[in-house]
């Protein structure tokens, strides 16, 4: 894979940062996409100290505004000469019990991790034609995108989208020889989920360990999944061995929902 080009979103920290330094094992050069131009650049710092310089190069971008997002692809592009695939994987996960959710719930939550998964294909797809080749588009959905989960209404509705979004986009850039799928994410040790669980813990009066153990419970293997996990599965979406697959969600979870 060498000479190919990635761009991950969301790419300051956990899944994020974990399939960013992936995919520079991997050999791609890396685009890191991020709301927090602090978190990138650290980011990129480390990866271009581990594989070389020019390995990986940070972009501010928050991915719920078109324009912003269309600019860092093409900043990123450029850098590198090329563009062979995208990871959509910015997102938040509120946790609100359905007669909390407001007006501004939905359209913060869906402006990003819908929205973002919207303009970040609309990108990839203008470089891919620019370059005058196809690429591969990778979404993060959830496993709270494939089985519904208690006070993830908001999240879990975007993640659902998203699988919606992946399935009909496949089915409309094959003919330019573009896939598309996404991977599902269960529940991984990330900041993200460590907030995500003082909530639930908070909402039921309980602590964060308790928050935890409620989306833990019932994983077949028996432990939460790191980061790394979720990131192998990106790079083999990213890569040629799943050059015949697409439209497909990919679901990783340690054995919490089986389709």
């Amino acid at each position: 894979m060498s000479d190919k080009v990635a761009i991950v979103t969301g790419a300051g920290q956990g899944i994020g940062e974990a399939i960013a330094k992936r995919l520079a094992k991997d050999g791609f050069k890396v685009g890191l996409v991020g709301r927090h131009v602090e978190k990138v650049d650290a980011v990129a710092e480390s990866i271009n100290a581990e594989f070389g310089a020019d390995t990986a190069f940070a972009v501010k971008g928050d991915v719920s505004k078109r324009d912003e997002v269309f600019t860092a692809v093409e900043k990123i592009s450029d850098k590198f000469g090329d563009l062979n695939v995208i990871v959509n994987n910015a997102g938040v996960a509120p946790t609100t019990p359905i007669m909390e959710v407001t007006e501004d719930d939905m359209e913060w939550t869906w402006k990003i991790n819908v929205d973002g998964v919207i303009w970040g294909t609309q990108a990839a797809v203008t470089a891919f034609k620019k370059f005058n080749h196809g690429g591969k588009i990778i979404n993060a959905t959830s496993q709270a995108g494939v089985q519904g989960n208690p006070s993830l209404t908001v999240y879990g509705s975007t993640k659902f989208a998203i699988r919606g979004i992946t399935q009909t986009t496949a089915k409309e850039l094959a003919a330019s020889n573009i896939t598309v799928n996404a991977y599902a994410p269960g529940i991984v040790k990330t900041p993200m989920m460590m907030d995500i669980a003082h909530e639930v813990g908070q909402n039921a009066g309980k602590d964060d360990e308790w928050g935890m153990a409620q989306f833990a419970k019932g994983i077949a293997l028996g432990k939460l999944s790191e980061p790394e996990d979720v990131a192998s599965v990106a790079s083999f979406l990213a890569g040629p061995d799943s050059n015949y697959i697409t439209g497909q969600t990919i679901i990783v979870d340690g054995g919490m929902v089986f389709n």
